[in-house]
């Protein structure tokens, strides 16, 4: 049977889309468009073959399907901005075999007005149709939230825009097989900016409860604690917590395509947290010398070097530039991580910890950087000679906290 899907680019964007249109009784062929991060499990291959999945490689196969995804990832180029290239070769690879009447919708975090300006121009040119007459054209911005449980695509609201008032109802058709919320946007750069605000409202929002967390440290201030009683209010503010640093595979964009324009409160929360992990490694020293240890020659456990508690994913994590600033002081650095069976640093191996709590009680300092699950904080803060607590996980009066 042919698929009524084509997600192209199998990553962290593109197989919860997959799997979801599967979940949903939907053909679907999946794409790749590299060698993307985000695999599967056995069993949820398994489960996703016998329910309609079928991984395809040759691009032919592109051309039978009704809707087609673009779910290829945009990282940072050389200059700050989101690398299109993938997206490029992806809208390539489709438009050589693209047909009348398909729906083509953009999911990948992009500046506004990509979808018109640079993706149609592609799709058109190779494929000799027009978008909005032969074929609908859509941008949809993807709400993927790694390990969340509470939402997923089904209970998700889903924001379309189309070229055309004809596109965004062919998308929305689509989607409303998925979800159980559809929201049009007025059009194309609407549902983009959409992206754009939400991952800025992220990390801004990181930015200022991290200098908070640098100023409550200089004041003597739990911060924790006030987090705590600030959540209360009912209006008029969200919780976020510090961290070592922000990961994942959404960008802050502190530009919308115009060189003249830039978001100058965005470039300010890049800089904010961009500097955290440098702090992280300040206050380790500091803490050690206040024990009567110096950094060089100590030996310091990272735990949890993912940039997610309970996943895998290391796209982004602040630990990689942790232990590189720390083996610049000349630590000795191991880590633990029940997700990451062996971690690399500057292509140098890092020694693994087999037992947490040996480990621990070896180190001279013990940072945890992430909250997996599996982790008994309340033992490890017993265990740990010194214990750097940079997610407020802790009891109260265990560890120092960020």
């Amino acid at each position: 049977m042919p698929a009524d899907l084509a997600v192209i680019g199998l990553g962290p964007l593109g197989l919860p889309l997959a799997q979801a249109a599967v979940a949903a009784g939907i053909p679907t062929l999946g794409y790749r468009t590299g060698p993307e991060p985000g695999s599967l499990s056995p069993a949820e291959l398994r489960r996703m073959l016998s329910g309609g999945f079928r991984p395809a490689t040759d691009p032919a196969e592109l051309g039978r399907v009704r809707t087609a995804v673009i779910c290829a990832p945009t990282p940072r180029d050389a200059d700050g901005g989101l690398d299109l290239s993938q997206v490029e070769a992806a809208a390539r690879t489709l438009a050589g075999h693209l047909r009348p009447h398909t729906t083509v919708i953009l999911e990948s975090p992009v500046p506004p007005g990509t979808t018109e300006e640079f993706l149609r121009p592609l799709l058109e040119e190779m494929s000799g149709l027009r978008a909005g007459r032969d074929f609908h054209l859509a941008y949809s911005p993807s709400r993927v939230d790694p390990g969340r449980r509470d939402f997923t695509p089904v209970n998700t609201p889903k924001v379309i825009g189309g070229l055309t008032p004809a596109c965004t109802e062919s998308a929305a058709a689509f989607y409303g097989r998925l979800t159980d919320k559809v929201v049009r946007a007025r059009g194309l750069r609407e549902a983009e900016t959409v992206t754009l605000l939400e991952t800025n409202f992220r990390h801004v929002n990181m930015a200022l409860v991290n200098e908070m967390a640098v100023l409550c440290n200089d004041l003597g201030v739990d911060l924790w604690d006030v987090i705590r009683c600030a959540e209360t209010k009912p209006f008029g503010f969200q919780a976020f917590r510090p961290g070592p640093g922000v990961g994942g595979h959404s960008v802050p964009l502190d530009r919308t395509g115009h060189p003249g324009s830039p978001l100058r409160m965005v470039e300010l929360a890049q800089q904010v947290n961009s500097r955290m992990p440098r702090y992280v490694v300040q206050r380790a020293a500091t803490l050690l010398n206040e024990h009567g240890k110096s950094a060089r020659g100590a030996r310091v456990l990272l735990l949890g070097v993912t940039y997610k508690a309970d996943l895998a994913d290391q796209q982004g994590t602040p630990a990689q530039e942790i232990a590189i600033r720390l083996m610049e002081l000349g630590a000795a650095v191991s880590y633990h991580d029940p997700h990451v069976p062996s971690w690399s640093v500057l292509d140098r191996p890092v020694p693994r910890a087999d037992s947490l709590y040996e480990a621990a009680a070896d180190a001279d300092l013990t940072i945890l950087l992430q909250q997996h699950r599996t982790y008994d904080l309340q033992g490890l803060s017993v265990k740990a000679q010194l214990l750097l607590d940079t997610r407020g996980a802790t009891p109260t009066g265990a560890a120092h906290r960020l």
